[in-house]
């Protein structure tokens, strides 16, 4: 499949997504469709996200089928999870229809904008969006292609009358290196998608790489300094005569942060530039990696040139995302809550952060990881994670489509969590699980749903049978 993002105009339409439903695919397509582009896709299932696309007037299928291509396409977008056998990519290919990959669509569709990419191992979604609030309070109408949805608007794809494109980054396949950032985001650099990649070093030469094309186009990155390995990238980029802005908890920082609370309900802090203090934030959101996150887009909004007082008060409002530390509901006491997080690290400042909400009370958790090559890098350390909960349900690994690969499983990751063996199950039957979490729990816990695959859809039985034995007692 050739490279063809060049010759290709994404608003002469019709426009074909396969695979339609993923969020950055989606995204896009709401983009393209708020133009007036006319937009088709396909996807295996159906899901909300294609509902609110047929509103907005696209034409989707469900299940891919050559057909589902027409002879009027102009362009067909794919994301790296559809195969080149598949039926509409070969319909495509025997058409001559430009097929362009993901990343290539939104570069297309950010062009002319001053694109601001946010990657990084963790953090990325919740940056994105903080971000995004922060300059929407700032009146810089910016667009904004994120991750997950925020729960202020329920967007999340944009397209703003600003001059400024906000977008997460994915460095799992490369594309964050496709996008012409003329401003970017690094919250932290961990070894991930090694499939890709096959080795840490050359992730971090990638990044090195995504620091240097900024430098390129005259622009700024923002870097986390606590980060041993953004360090490294950041000296690279610094000898390279990049503009580099730091942010963090470290003295070193050039946006020095100074913690004056601690809630499970949101840290108060402020920032320090060189000396001089920003206004004072309280986040509604809990967690250290929060403070981090909000400062990243406090020093992005204000390298971009707005107020750090409106930044300030935007990143105050922002309540959050979809599947981040997201509140799905409270019964009789006990608080349930859903996360994405899917790396070891994303799983422990999870976890710490919950610590903080739960106060006096206990955490009951269930986790699914994601890909077996995931899990077989990471079982011991995904189960010093889970340690940090009371209670522990480990569920098999999510990974459709894969191998197995043996020993990364979900029994083996449940017995390296670090808790008495009455706090620890492995349970392989999805349907159980919302039964055990609920069994374990006590007015004043916090139940968490953490991962991906069936566990993030387990939130409404998790409620309704807290609701049953509410009823019954």
């Amino acid at each position: 499949m050739t490279e063809q993002s060049q010759q290709v105009d994404m608003g002469a339409g019709p426009v074909h997504f396969i695979g339609v439903g993923g969020s950055g695919m989606s995204g896009i397509a709401r983009i393209l469709l708020a133009e007036g582009v006319q937009v088709t896709g396909s996807d295996a299932k159906d899901s909300r996200r294609l509902t609110a696309l047929r509103a907005l007037g696209a034409d989707i299928a469900i299940g891919h089928d050559a057909a589902n291509v027409r002879d009027d396409t102009t362009v067909v977008v794919r994301s790296t999870a559809i195969a080149r056998d598949n039926p509409e990519v070969v319909r495509a290919t025997e058409l001559g229809i430009p097929i362009l990959h993901r990343s290539e669509a939104l570069a297309k569709v950010m062009e002319g904008s001053r694109v601001v990419a946010v990657t990084g191992t963790h953090g990325k979604t919740t940056t994105t969006s903080m971000l995004t609030v922060a300059l929407q309070n700032c009146g810089a109408e910016p667009s904004f292609a994120i991750g997950g949805e925020l729960h202020e608007t329920g967007a999340y794809a944009h397209r703003g009358s600003g001059d400024v494109f906000v977008t997460e980054a994915d460095e799992s396949d490369g594309s964050f290196l496709r996008f012409g950032a003329t401003a970017g985001i690094i919250t932290n650099v961990e070894p991930d998608h090694l499939n890709y990649w096959n080795d840490f070093e050359t992730l971090i030469e990638a990044f090195e790489r995504f620091v240097l094309d900024i430098g390129e186009r005259s622009g700024f990155v923002v870097a986390c300094v606590d980060d041993e390995e953004t360090r490294r990238v950041i000296r690279v980029g610094r000898e390279a005569g990049v503009d580099v802005r730091t942010y963090g908890f470290s003295e070193e920082a050039d946006y020095h942060i100074s913690v004056h609370d601690r809630s499970g309900t949101g840290w108060t802090f402020d920032v320090a530039v060189h000396g001089v203090r920003t206004p004072r934030i309280t986040l509604q959101v809990p967690g250290a990696h929060n403070v981090l996150n909000a400062t990243a887009a406090l020093a992005t909004a204000i390298g971009l040139g707005f107020s750090d007082v409106d930044a300030a008060r935007g990143l105050e409002s922002f309540t959050g995302t979809r599947r981040r530390f997201d509140f799905r509901g409270e019964v009789a006491g006990i608080r349930v809550f859903d996360d994405f997080a899917h790396h070891p690290t994303e799983v422990a400042a999870t976890l710490r952060a919950a610590r903080e909400v739960a106060g006096e009370g206990r955490i009951i958790m269930a986790f699914q990881a994601h890909h077996y090559y995931r899990t077989a890098m990471f079982v011991k350390e995904f189960g010093e994670a889970m340690g940090l909960a009371d209670e522990v349900v480990v569920l098999e690994v999510f990974a459709p489509g894969e191998e197995p690969i043996p020993g990364a499983s979900g029994q083996t990751m449940a017995a390296e969590v670090p808790l008495p063996a009455a706090q620890v199950l492995f349970e392989p039957s999805s349907p159980a699980v919302p039964g055990h979490l609920v069994a374990r729990a006590q007015p004043g816990d916090i139940i968490m749903t953490i991962g991906q695959g069936d566990v993030a859809l387990m939130a409404p039985a998790i409620l309704d049978l807290l609701e049953v034995r509410a009823d019954d007692q």
